[in-house]
């Protein structure tokens, strides 16, 4: 279903490019805004100190030798999303450098970028930090995954004449609407973009009436995540230290979802003697304000980060680590994906999708709309309406191992049967691409 369509609105475009240039200007007095900013994320972990320079323009590495391309990706799904592209633009002889805006994404490419690729923290959206940002690395190609619109970036790679593409497109109904009340704005804005290549038919609509005149469906990129790795010794490890235990998984859960959890492991743990609740956090640095509130409601954590270790009084395991979700997803039967019971749009299930497991979700994940869709099509995931609900099917799986190993395998199939979309993007990107990776 397509989004509804508003009236056009006022604005002319000539209004637009004038908006566009004031957003330029009021970028060039917003340095000092954002430099305090910067500081305090840096206080709260939410932003690298030691790498200030990246986010306004300056690099920290120098530029490899050859044809370059740009790829940026906002946090670590994009991240883990586009990491088959980034290797098959390698593979062809290209450079990447792949930007993201958060320390968690910062530290997934630090460790699956292949040779050949590095990453930066993208500059903020302002006119100068950008043109800084490529006039040194000159890409041939700028791509742009998912939904990251940033008008001064857009002005700045056509100015100089670059291709610019999106990936992985996704563009919400919603934000469609949004969009076209400023229509004249969103077409000159759009207009700009080479292709789109978009993950849905919807999402294609979506794009196209926005003023994107190139848009083709290639599927989702997200299917062709690499599945996250675990190291053997740990997960053998884990799995004498657990001995048996019911088991079961909370990840990527945010600010209130927390309190859920922790009512459904008091409510379960009477009838699942032993039960252990694993929770991984999709922010990591938030596992102190985690702890107190498991504390507080009287259970019994034991945290990754400190290596403390499961025992058998251990009620949660706070799984606040970065990089191990391989292992956490793979030591559990049934995941519960977090994001989907406040306003965060849900997560990218198809992880532990891929690594064996049954999953759950509430009923908000509108950011995975279609990979959701096709789960729950094919019994691959069962949807849960607050914390009464999650304990009850939690219950139901626990009981019954042969019901959540069907839903683990409806959802592997489901996964695998997705793939295909990295080659499609190849194959659209081709004529934008360099020919060759030499300098």
């Amino acid at each position: 279903m397509t989004a509804s369509r508003p009236p056009a609105g006022t604005l002319s475009r000539a209004a637009a490019l004038a908006l566009l240039s004031l957003y330029d200007g009021v970028g060039h007095i917003a340095y000092p805004v954002l430099s305090l900013l910067h500081r305090r994320r840096a206080r709260l972990g939410k932003e690298d100190p030691a790498r200030r320079g990246e986010r306004f323009g300056a690099a920290s590495q120098p530029r490899p030798e050859g044809d370059l391309v740009w790829v940026h990706a906002a946090s670590v799904g994009e991240t883990n999303a586009v990491m088959p592209v980034v290797r098959a633009l390698t593979d062809r002889g290209l450079k990447v450098v792949l930007t993201s805006g958060t320390v968690t994404s910062a530290k997934t490419a630090a460790e699956r970028l292949p040779d050949g690729a590095l990453h930066q923290y993208v500059p903020y959206d302002l006119s100068g930090g950008v043109a800084a940002f490529l006039d040194y690395w000159r890409p041939a190609v700028v791509m742009l995954v998912e939904s990251e619109i940033w008008p001064a970036t857009f002005r700045a790679v056509k100015r100089r004449g670059l291709p610019l593409a999106i990936l992985n497109g996704r563009m919400s109904p919603k934000s469609t609407s949004g969009w076209l009340k400023a229509r004249a704005l969103a077409q000159t804005l759009f207009g700009l973009v080479d292709v789109c290549l978009a993950r849905s038919e919807e999402d294609a609509e979506n794009y196209r009436s926005l003023g994107v005149r190139d848009v083709r469906v290639v599927g989702d990129l997200k299917f062709e995540s690499p599945v996250p790795d675990a190291d053997p010794a740990a997960l053998e490890d884990f799995r004498r230290w657990i001995d048996g235990r019911p088991i079961w998984l909370a990840a990527s859960t945010h600010p209130g979802e927390e309190e859920v959890v922790a009512e459904v492991h008091r409510r379960l743990r009477d009838e699942h003697p032993g039960l252990l609740t694993l929770l991984a956090p999709r922010h990591p640095n938030r596992s102190g304000e985690i702890r107190v509130v498991l504390e507080g409601r009287g259970l019994n954590v034991a945290v990754r980060s400190r290596h403390d270790l499961p025992g058998p009084e251990t009620d949660v395991y706070l799984a606040d680590t970065i990089g191990e979700m391989g292992l956490f997803y793979r030591l559990s039967p049934i995941v519960f994906m977090g994001g989907s019971f406040m306003s965060a749009g849900g997560h990218n299930p198809l992880e532990p999708a891929f690594c064996g497991a049954a999953i759950l979700t509430g009923p908000g994940f509108a950011n995975q709309q279609d990979v959701y869709d096709r789960l729950i099509a094919e019994k691959g995931t069962l949807v849960v309406h607050g914390a009464e609900d999650l304990a009850e099917t939690l219950s139901e799986l626990l009981h019954n191992p042969r019901h959540a190993a069907e839903v683990a395998a409806a959802a592997g199939r489901t996964a695998h049967d997705g793939q295909g979309a990295v080659s499609r993007t190849m194959d659209a990107l081709s004529a934008l691409l360099p020919r060759n990776g030499a300098a």
